[in-house]
């Protein structure tokens, strides 16, 4: 195990450090938003900001990498993002905030695409599952942390953003002065959505509406927390909640995964998604309650983020799988964009608590078409499908690809071991017979 991470341990750790200035200034914009008097509506649409750049990004980069390479893009997107964390104090207007979120989001989809790059150079075919999954719980604890340490400062304050940016900018010390550059990042060309949707109607459509989910959650939790009258260090703690449920929920899910109909498990999940955002509409403001309900409806929504990513790639030839992957994240980014703002407008006319309503009716949308798509198309059996593997929904194209080869080769390895052992036995039963 120590000799996998020997090589990766500075990228992990940097990216460890980048999530935790993130995810300060995710959590940060609802409670400075709050002090400022924005309305629910304005901060929905500086959320969605964020996940437009983070689209455009996504495309764009590859192609600056290719040309100027990955050190230069790595540096240069990291100075911008900490110029723009330390700016959200200096121009406290929506509209202000809007565009430096659409470049904080451009710059952080570039950082992931450029790390990614460099993480998936330095593993090989046999270390890159235990690599991607250490990758993704350093960026969970990351988020998480963040939430700790927004209770030392005052949102009201500077101070909180400039710790923010210092985070960001220290975090590309251990990154740029350990890795080694490697070809320029190379993403396949994105599926085209009509002919992703051929392919698999349930993970196009499922994706699209979980990309609502996980920027309702991200980026307006913080807004209902501040509407409701909750302390920073409760909402710090409700954000914290929406993740730690996905660190842990991620495990259990991802083993069942592996065993039953896929369709069945994203069908379950999402009704456990009702289910904890009516426990948080209907309990009006119980503080543990709401603890709760973030909990599960946070929990549910990275691995739902997994299950579409290999529900898709198990229902596509495996050279497809590369294209599907950007197509996969451009749907996942349109609904990100669109979420946000229909819970802002919601949270507008009917109340801080239409926060719950409007995920829960997503998440009601999700099991429903699960269920539709269970009467049109047979079951895939489950030894034939490709392998689980966690990935977050802030993942670029170049892990989602890795995740896509990885599950397809680690899946193909185990149906020739499992075809082995039967080959075996019925051997030793024809030896065995008089």
């Amino acid at each position: 195990m120590l000799n996998v991470f020997s090589g990766v341990w500075a990228l992990l750790l940097g990216i460890f450090l980048i999530m935790l200035g993130n995810g300060m200034h995710f959590t940060l914009i609802g409670l400075r938003g709050g002090i400022e008097g924005f309305s629910a509506a304005s901060l929905a649409i500086v959320t969605s900001g964020y996940f437009l750049g983070f689209l455009s990004g996504a495309r764009i980069t590859p192609l600056m990498i290719r040309r100027v390479g990955h050190v230069r893009v790595f540096a240069a997107l990291g100075s911008f993002m900490s110029a723009g964390l330390i700016a959200f104090p200096l121009l406290t207007e929506p509209w202000a905030w809007t565009i430096l979120r659409v470049l904080i989001g451009f710059c952080m989809s570039g950082i992931y695409v450029a790390a990614e790059s460099w993480l998936n150079n330095a593993a090989t075919n046999e270390t890159r599952g235990k690599v991607l999954s250490a990758y993704m719980i350093a960026q969970t604890l990351g988020i998480i942390g963040a939430q700790g340490l927004l209770t030392l400062g005052d949102a009201a304050t500077s101070v909180l953003f400039i710790c923010a940016s210092i985070l960001v900018s220290i975090s590309f010390a251990p990154i740029l002065l350990s890795a080694t550059p490697v070809p320029a990042a190379e993403v396949a060309r994105s599926m085209s959505l009509r002919k992703l949707f051929e392919g698999s109607p349930l993970g196009t459509v499922g994706i699209f509406l979980l990309g609502g989910v996980y920027a309702t959650q991200t980026g307006m939790g913080a807004v209902f927390g501040s509407e409701i009258g909750m302390t920073a260090a409760q909402i710090a703690l409700f954000v914290a909640m929406l993740f730690a449920g996905a660190l842990l929920l991620q495990y259990p899910i991802g083993w069942l995964s592996d065993r039953m109909d896929r369709r069945k498990l994203i069908f379950g999940a999402s009704v456990i998604g009702v289910i904890f955002c009516g426990l948080g509409w209907a309990t009006a403001g119980g503080f543990w309650f709401l603890m709760i309900s973030a909990f599960f409806a946070g929990g549910v929504t990275t691995p739902l983020y997994a299950l579409f990513l290999a529900y898709t790639n198990d229902s596509l030839p495996t050279e497809d799988m590369p294209a599907a992957s950007g197509g996969l994240v451009f749907t996942f980014g349109l609904g990100a964009i669109i979420g946000p703002l229909v819970t802002g407008w919601a949270m507008q006319g009917m109340g801080p608590f239409a926060f719950w309503l409007v995920l829960g009716a997503t998440f009601a949308a999700i099991a429903a078409y699960a269920l539709y798509r269970m009467t049109q198309r047979a079951a895939i059996p489950a030894a034939e499908t490709d392998s689980y593997l966690g990935v977050l929904p802030t993942s670029s194209p170049v892990v989602l690809e890795a995740a896509a080869t990885w599950s397809a080769e680690m899946a193909e390895a185990e149906r020739e071991e499992l075809a082995e052992e039967e080959k075996e036995a019925l051997s030793e039963d024809e030896q065995d017979r008089p």
